[in-house]
Order: C-alpha cells, then sequence, then structure tokens
C-alpha cells in the first residue's frame, strides 16, 4: 500500500513471491543469491503522514524498561516470554503478566544501555526448549555482550542448562551501543547485531570506540554469524582469512536494534542509529561493508561533522536515512490478515519519535512510501504475534505490550 492510494497492491505482493521462487528462499548456509544493493546518496526523510484504520490497545503492562517479546508454542505453559532490561525475564499466561520473574538468569550488568536485551526462540524449541537471549556484563571499564541459552521448564518458572555460548570481543569502556538483536535464518543459523562500543569520547585501545566497526579482528560494530551451539560455520565471509574474525558476517555498523528477514523474499533488512541524524535502514549482503564511520549522513551530538562523505565506492549505501533521527528499534514484517493491506509491508519502531513507522517496499526493496503509527511513548520492539497483529513494546518504567488492531 502507498501511503497516496491507500489501496493493496496485489501484484506486487506476487512479483515478490515469484522472486522468492527464483531466489530458492535461502540466505545463508547452502547458497547466497545475489541481491541488488543500494548504489549511492539517497535523500533523507523526517516526519512521514501518519496512517489512519488503526487504534492501540493494551495488552500487558506493569514491565519495567522491557526489550523484546516472543510467544511460546500453542499449549505452553505461558503465551509469551519478556525481557526487562534490569535483568528479569517475565512469563504472560491468559493475558496476565505473573508476578514471579522466571529463575535461572546468571548476574547480569543493568547501568544505561546494558542490561537483558534480546530473546529468541530456539527454531526447534518445540523439542529443545531452547531460549537465546543476550545481556551485559562486566564493570564500567571492561564490559561487552553476551548470547546465551537456557532450557525453559515446562511450566515456564524456571531456565535451566544456562550457557554462555559467545561473549563478544573486545570489551570496552562506559555503557553504551550493545546492540543486541537476533535473527534466525532458514538453515538454524544466527546472526547477532553488535553496537560499535559507543560514542565519543570513549576510546578502546587509544581509539574512538566508533572506530571498531572497521575494524576486521574486532566484533564491535558488526553482524556475527554463528551455528546454534556458538560456533563458527564454514561458509562464513570470512572463514581462513587470518586478518578477520570469521564470525564477522557484515561491518560498519554503528548501532543496529532492528534486524528481520522479509519471508517473501528472504532479504535481510536491519535498521541501526545514527549519531545526530542519519538512521539507516539497510539492505544486508553477507561480506558487506556498510560504511560507518567511514561515510554517514550523521554529525557529531556536539554539531561536528564525523566524515564529509555519504557515499563511497565499495561501501553498501542505506535503502532510506532518516534525519532527524528515529532512534531506530524493533523491525518486524508484516504478513497477516488484519491489515490486508499492510502485507509485505515492514515496521520499525522508533525510540526518540515515539512511533512505528511503516516502509512500503517495491519489489526490488526500493522505498515507495512511508506512514507513522504514533505511539506516543518510546518503542522498543515490534512483532508479530501468531494471531496477525503486530505487537509493541514501550521501554518506560512501566512499560506496555501494545496490539496494533484496526480501529473499526
Amino acid at each position: 500500500m502507498s501511503a497516496a492510494s491507500g489501496q493493496s497492491h496485489p501484484s506486487r505482493i506476487r512479483r515478490r513471491l515469484l522472486l522468492a521462487t527464483a531466489a530458492g528462499l535461502l540466505f545463508g548456509a547452502a547458497a547466497v543469491w545475489m541481491l541488488r544493493v543500494p548504489s549511492g546518496p539517497v535523500t533523507p526523510v523526517g516526519s512521514a503522514p501518519v496512517a489512519s484504520g488503526w487504534r492501540a490497545q493494551t495488552v500487558v503492562e506493569g514491565l519495567e524498561h522491557p526489550w523484546a517479546v516472543a510467544w511460546l508454542p500453542p499449549g505452553d505453559a505461558g503465551e509469551m516470554i519478556i525481557t526487562e532490561r534490569p535483568g528479569r525475564l517475565r512469563l504472560v499466561r491468559d493475558g496476565t503478566l505473573l508476578p514471579a520473574p522466571v529463575s535461572g538468569l546468571q548476574e547480569i550488568l543493568a547501568e544505561g544501555h546494558a542490561g537483558l536485551m534480546d530473546l529468541s526462540l530456539h527454531p526447534g524449541f518445540a523439542e529443545n526448549r531452547f531460549v537465546y537471549f543476550t545481556y551485559a556484563a562486566g564493570s564500567q571499564n571492561h564490559n561487552g555482550t553476551l548470547l546465551a541459552r537456557g532450557r525453559l521448564s515446562v511450566d515456564g518458572a524456571t531456565l535451566a542448562d544456562v550457557e554462555t555460548i559467545h561473549a563478544v570481543k573486545p570489551l570496552k569502556p562506559r555503557f553504551q551501543h550493545f546492540g543486541s538483536r537476533i535473527l534466525w535464518l532458514p538453515d538454524d543459523t544466527l546472526l547477532l547485531a553488535l553496537g560499535d562500543g559507543g560514542n565519543p569520547p570513549t576510546k578502546i585501545d587509544g581509539k574512538l570506540a566508533r572506530e571498531q566497526a572497521q575494524l576486521p579482528l574486532s566484533q564491535l560494530g558488526k553482524i556475527l554469524r554463528m551455528r546454534d551451539d556458538g560456533t563458527v560455520p564454514p561458509d562464513n565471509p570470512f572463514v581462513g582469512r587470518a586478518d578477520h574474525d570469521p564470525f564477522i558476517w557484515s561491518l560498519g555498523h554503528r548501532n543496529i536494534q532492528g534486524l528481520a528477514r522479509d519471508p517473501a523474499t528472504g532479504r535481510l533488512w536491519a535498521n541501526e542509529h545514527g549519531s545526530r541524524g542519519g538512521d539507516e535502514l539497510n539492505l544486508l549482503v553477507p561480506g558487506g561493508n556498510y560504511g560507518w564511520p567511514l561515510v554517514t549522513y550523521s554529525i557529531e551530538y556536539t554539531f561536528g561533522t564525523i566524515s564529509r562523505e555519504t557515499s563511497r565506492h565499495g561501501l553498501i549505501d542505506p535503502v532510506a536515512v532518516w534525519t532527524p533521527a528515529q532512534a531506530p528499534s524493533g523491525l518486524a514484517f508484516y504478513t497477516g490478515d488484519a491489515f490486508p493491506q499492510w502485507r509485505g509491508d515492514l515496521f520499525s519502531g522508533a525510540l526518540k519519535r515515539k512511533e512505528v513507522r511503516r516502509v512500503d517496499l517495491d519489489a526490488e526493496g526500493r522505498v515507495l512510501a512511508q506512514e507513522s503509527l504514533p505511539i506516543g511513548a518510546r518503542v522498543r520492539d515490534v512483532r508479530q504475534g501468531p494471531d496477525g497483529h503486530l505487537y509493541v513494546l514501550t521501554d518506560e518504567k512501566a512499560g506496555r505490550l501494545l496490539r496494533i488492531e484496526p480501529s473499526s
């Protein structure tokens, strides 16, 4: 649906499905198909027209800075589990938030941006009960992002056999830019998006932390790809190169907080924070370099220049740029029945703008139009639920889980 017409485009959806069939749908282990990637500068976009025909209904309240939500299989002990940044894993049953947190989590560092962050169920959760989650650990001067997994008990009360399967390196000072989104690929490998380590004056080994995004032996400012046990897949783009970390799948990122896979085409997308303005929506390819901080539409928070370039040969340009900043968060494709006119569209949360941005894409991944769904609170996560509705987590002291429903 374009913002102007208000009508669905079945021909666009059919083209996306045909493209997916031709591509083979796999994006990762067995085959990597060629994608058109953006080329050349783009025009930054600020506000967008307000979408009509929807309302936000509160489903759960009383959450403290919730970060991520995942639905449990039908008939399980609860309906969903939610992370709270201060370090709690909460269970929702029959639409009610249970008062006691799930037990079994290890000690979590909760300061600034740090805390318990993303979570995702293993694709084989019904058999193995594995819940994957990211969290921060360490001290003010030496901290980092860790990826762990544990088995959720049948009654949902306990997370057992918890183990850290990946510890991001290098460690960093301060409590900024942990990134932390998790995305499963069809071959049961996962992507882990990581921030660059922080804003100036934060330094790592005597250099500004953001320079980590271009260092090939650092995992900061990268997307990593790994097997479900935390080991390196042999077909990662830099495997076998002594001058690159073998986990790296893409590089040149500032702080990704949204990852999504288009189920119709298999394309992978990320949104990431710029500095002052210059937030990006990116189409991801393995081995791609997305430029931060060599090229950027951002400026310093102090209004100084980060780079005089917004595009450079050999670096991948964003599909869309948001200025003023949105502070983008959760990212999801919509495939449900509640809003047929939105099928195939991408939805990006926004912490600063307190909205969800609907992005209408064409068959080649170009942006046709954008609309705003004002939420009135910082949006931390956006997911599609099993009932075909979009769900939104608000990042507040008294956070909520909202369901986006038709207004009539």
